[in-house]
């Protein structure tokens, strides 16, 4: 079997297993050892969001050989985004008067509120205008929460096109150095803002499903499961494709020698915008996903410990694979969150809520030293390789013996028969 039916035979099974994981929860009446919790369906939707991120940096920086700490900075951004549309955007079938009104098709308005003083409690326009001059039965709708989500893309794919712009000339340590200034700058926004983004207090997001979805309620964790692995399922075919496809060739000849790439014809400029646009977009989608499924967001999310935590989920993985990437990160949140549990050797009490992270960390310098390739890449390598080694040593024996047989007959053709030597004689 060679290796593409391989990844498809256990793709096709994983995402079976994957689709009937909630079947087995408590919520579904799942019996006996099969139950799964409340805690274990929430595990797996933060493993699938940061399944998205690592595999999406490992195409940005394995594929395409640009090592960027901004990754969790654009996350923020779709997060922010859509938050700040649910906050902030209203639609009426009539004007406020007292806030920003924008005239929409028919009857409808669009109304942005007024920013609040900090440290007051003062009603908003909207509400204001609800009691002085809306007219009676004005209708006031929130904006769709996939319409704020589908608006934190676009910011996503905004701000990385004009970082992958800037970066263009920038490699190596220069361009992490970049990315790490412009997630400090915006995580320093985000604090100072606190009329907008309500600072280190943390913007509230609607829930995901507000009003339940198919008689799940609105905290259940079904909808929100099927929703994240959804988004985990698009983004790994879309990179899947992008990979084995020339995009996917051309960043790779742009990681190896950007110069000899260019000589051959590559649009360099092109594909390392492009490719800065495509994760950043993905980034922002989980992070706008994650955002309305926890119902807030904070500026801690951009901090230097998050992003390395991404980093080293691909890098433990494998960075030049996105597959071994993305089970790296489901492997590695369910592994630090099972690792809470304190243990007793003797008399010694371990606290494993910190001494995980200790291991985590070594794990991750014994990879970088021993591993490079991370430590499910080599695992799928040999598994989709197992056949095409068999098959190439069976076609390299049957060429010698071919070889060997042509190399005798010739010897025959060569050689002077009896007849002619005796003749000669």
């Amino acid at each position: 079997m060679n290796p593409t039916a391989i990844y498809r035979v256990a793709g096709s099974i994983a995402i079976v297993l994957l689709l009937a994981i909630p079947f087995a929860s408590s919520e579904l009446g799942g019996v006996g050892p099969l139950v799964l919790s409340s805690y274990f369906m929430h595990l797996a939707i933060t493993a699938f969001f940061y399944a998205i991120l690592a595999s999406s940096w490992s195409l940005l920086a394995g594929y395409a050989g640009q090592f960027s700490f901004g990754h969790m900075a654009f996350m923020a951004i779709g997060g922010y985004t859509s938050g700040l549309i649910g906050k902030f955007f209203r639609f009426t079938t009539a004007p406020s008067e007292l806030c920003t009104d924008i005239p929409l098709l028919g009857n409808w308005w669009l109304v942005i509120l007024n920013i609040r003083r900090v440290g007051t409690i003062d009603e908003s326009c909207l509400d204001m205008a609800r009691a002085e001059t809306l007219p009676a039965g004005t209708l006031i709708v929130f904006p769709p929460v996939w319409a704020s989500i589908a608006m934190g893309l676009v910011m996503g794919a905004t701000f990385g096109l004009l970082v992958g712009w800037l970066v263009l000339r920038l490699r190596s340590t220069y361009l992490a150095l970049f990315t790490i200034g412009f997630s400090e700058i915006l995580r320093a926004s985000i604090s100072a803002e606190i009329p907008i983004t309500e600072g280190q207090s943390g913007l509230e997001l609607v829930p995901l499903f507000p009003g339940g979805l198919l008689g799940f309620t609105s905290t259940s964790k079904i909808p929100p499961y099927y929703a994240m692995l959804l988004l985990f399922l698009l983004a790994m075919a879309l990179m899947t494709w992008l990979a084995g496809s020339r995009f996917g060739l051309f960043i790779r000849a742009i990681r190896e020698d950007e110069e000899a790439a260019a000589a051959l014809g590559v649009n360099i400029v092109r594909y390392k915008v492009l490719v800065f646009v495509i994760t950043s977009t993905l980034a922002a989608a989980a992070g706008a996903l994650q955002g309305h499924y926890i119902g807030i967001i904070t500026p801690n999310t951009l901090i230097i410990l998050q992003m390395s935590l991404v980093i080293a989920m691909a890098v433990i993985g494998g960075l030049e694979n996105i597959y071994a990437a993305s089970v790296g990160a489901i492997v590695i949140t369910f592994a630090l969150e099972l690792l809470r549990t304190s243990i007793n050797i003797g008399p010694l009490h371990v606290d494993m809520t910190l001494w995980r992270l200790v291991f985590f960390g070594l794990l991750l310098m014994l990879t970088l030293r021993f591993q490079r390739n991370g430590l499910l890449f080599p695992i799928l390598e040999r598994i989709s390789r197992g056949g095409v080694a068999e098959e190439t040593v069976s076609i390299r024996e049957e060429s010698e013996e071919d070889w060997e047989e042509e190399v005798e007959v010739d010897q025959l053709e060569d050689s002077p028969s009896d007849s002619g030597e005796e003749s000669a004689g």
